[in-house]
């Protein structure tokens, strides 16, 4: 890849500033990548579904590796700095925005888990998920798989039943 091929960038933000971040660099013309969920938020007289970060505290870009492009994303109100070493960012694998992406989608139930390095990457075969990654884990006597983003360190734990899974 060149300096000039667009490349997927983790972002931090400010606390709680994640959507209007996001919302002020799709202003400024930079593809914006942030995964939500929803949740019910209950109160004594009322529920109300909001829709919350999966990421806290993150946002992706797609921006070339040039640095009028960065300077452009570090003067976004709420915005921290690049995810990598020295602030000037690592990019985030296409592979990885791609299989959370699908799996929001699909509305394949998930759950949030820390992140985690041991076991072996596998990949699932047929069904909705055909050719995601992640690494297999056991959990409550079942086999889960997570779906990670490394340079954030955070990951999605998704149910395999029902999946064929191979060594990746």
């Amino acid at each position: 890849m060149s300096m000039t091929d667009p490349m997927w960038f983790a972002v931090q933000t400010w606390p709680r500033y994640e959507k209007k971040a996001a919302r002020e660099l799709k202003n400024r013309g930079v593809e914006v990548f942030l995964p939500l969920q929803r949740s019910v938020h209950q109160w004594s007289d009322r529920r109300h579904v909001v829709q919350l970060p999966l990421f806290p505290n993150y946002v992706f870009v797609r921006i070339p590796g040039l640095l009028d492009s960065r300077v452009v994303v570090l003067r976004t109100t709420g915005v921290i700095g690049f995810v990598g070493v020295r602030g000037v960012g690592t990019p985030v694998p296409e592979s990885e925005i791609g299989a959370i992406r699908r799996i929001l989608e699909k509305g394949i139930d998930y759950e949030n888990c820390p992140f985690l390095r041991v076991g072996q990457r596998v990949r699932i075969r047929g069904g909705s998920l055909d050719g995601i990654e992640g690494v297999l884990v056991a959990k409550n006597g079942g086999q889960n798989l997570l779906v990670s983003i490394n340079i954030i360190q955070r990951s999605l734990s998704v149910r395999l039943a029902g999946y064929s899974l191979e060594a990746a």
